[in-house]
């Protein structure tokens, strides 16, 4: 196994580490990597440190893609870790199947879907991407080693959401969503503050739904944005294939100015009309908008972003309208962010679900933002809400217990399942994740 070193960073590019990565393609090669040490990490669509291991080695899967097997008639998978999200949409769609959850980027694998235990744009129906998930295959020193709810409950819920910390992810079965065709029908209806933004969230029937906020308005238009809500329907793909745009260069800083992004969000929020807007869209375009740009993150300049993503409790929302003023009185330009209602679904002890509302919102790495992102946090725990591990680069590991109650019992699996600590991450050295 032949290893380069290299300089790396999670999607926002705010931290970074270097390092030993080894890229295998086959279980054998994939056996010896790991007897170096070091976590195995995806594609890297993480925006902090969850797949960073500075000063050490680490196990890229991306080079482990491959279609295991698939049940055409009841919609099962098998596939192996490295693949995208966004290329088994691509081959299943024409089929009348897609993953039952998909992330905001095609671009996330399903190693990283089950580390993250990720959700949706149909989180309050679906649930999360662990709950979809029949059986996964970690890579063990004995070999591979197949794990469900059936066979060993506690390791399989510690492994969703589990940051990779009960083993390399070989590969996984999947439970597939059935599905009409390769057209959604969108509606898109201007909201005018927060409130009347919950209030169309908790009446939407819809399958989907998504809100964009302009988290840089005050006052009464606090919370104004666009809600988007979505329906799968019949037909084909409609128009030709999207072919990702580049972004060549790391932009300047006066690009995220606080009076440019508020000119932005304006424009935004002013392309849909009063009366709404009817739109049908392409699945990859409806599920993935930002991977219409390749290499998005350089928006931001060299020294990246971080994102905040909380989530609170359905009975706390005015606490979330607070975070949001928190936000726009801060000072820290920033473009669009997005609202979403959630359901109970989660599938792991660290898994980032509860029933109530999420919110996510970028912030360029500047220096008032650690300070701001402190306050922030202080007011999701009082609401009792949660940071999003998949987005920090932040957090503070005092937080973990109050956000996570779940967290001896993850710890209490992976003592077991790697007691040598040495899938740890920067993220889980970060926020101790592992040690009491």
């Amino acid at each position: 196994m032949q290893w380069k070193t290299a300089d790396y960073a999670g999607w926002g590019r705010a931290l970074r580490a270097k390092g030993r990565i080894a890229r295998p393609e086959r279980v054998s090669a994939l056996k010896d990597a790991l007897a170096e040490g070091g976590p195995a990490i995806g594609n890297r669509r993480s925006y902090g440190d969850g797949a960073l291991n500075d000063g050490g080695a680490a196990t890229e899967m991306k080079r482990m893609d491959r279609l295991l097997a698939f049940a055409p008639e009841t919609g099962v998978i098998e596939v192996e870790a490295g693949a995208t999200i966004g290329a088994l949409l691509k081959l299943l769609a024409p089929q009348g199947w897609m993953p039952a959850v998909m992330p905001g980027t095609g671009l996330a694998t399903i190693g990283g879907c089950i580390a993250n235990d990720v959700h949706g744009k149909n989180h309050h129906g679906a649930g999360s991407f662990g709950q979809h998930v029949l059986a996964v295959t970690l890579m063990t020193p004995a070999g591979p080693r197949e794990v469900s709810p059936a066979s060993d409950p506690a390791l399989f819920r510690a492994t969703m959401g589990g940051q990779g910390q009960t083993g390399a992810i070989l590969s996984a079965r999947l439970q597939l969503m059935a599905i009409p065709g390769q057209r959604m029908k969108v509606l898109e209806t201007r909201m005018r503050d927060f409130d009347s933004f919950i209030a169309a969230l908790d009446a939407s029937k819809a399958e989907f739904a998504v809100g964009w906020i302009d988290a840089t308005a005050k006052r009464k238009r606090l919370g104004r944005g666009i809600l988007e809500e979505g329906t799968l329907v019949e037909g084909t793909r409609p128009g030709p294939e999207r072919k990702p745009k580049p972004v060549p260069f790391d932009a300047p800083q006066a690009l995220l100015s606080w009076p440019v992004v508020k000119i932005f969000n304006r424009w935004y929020g002013s392309g849909v009309p009063d009366s709404g807007r009817k739109r049908t869209r392409a699945l990859d375009e409806f599920f993935f908008p930002l991977d219409a740009l390749s290499g998005w993150n350089r928006l931001y300049g060299k020294r990246g972003f971080h994102q905040f993503q909380c989530v609170v409790p359905a009975d706390r929302a005015p606490a979330l309208k607070e975070i949001l003023n928190t936000i726009a009185r801060g000072g820290v330009a920033s473009p669009l962010a997005v609202l979403k209602r959630m359901g109970p679904g989660r599938a792991g002890h660290l898994s980032f679900p509860m029933d109530g509302y999420t919110l996510a919102v970028d912030l360029p790495a500047r220096a008032r933002v650690p300070a701001l992102y402190a306050r922030l946090e202080d007011q999701v725990i009082a609401a009792g809400g949660r940071i999003y591990l998949a987005k920090d680069a932040l957090a503070r590991p005092e937080s973990m217990a109050a956000m996570y109650p779940e967290l001896e019992a993850w710890r209490a699996e992976v003592a077991k399942a790697d007691p040598a600590g040495r899938l740890a991450t920067d993220l889980v050295r970060r926020l101790k994740l592992r040690s009491a």
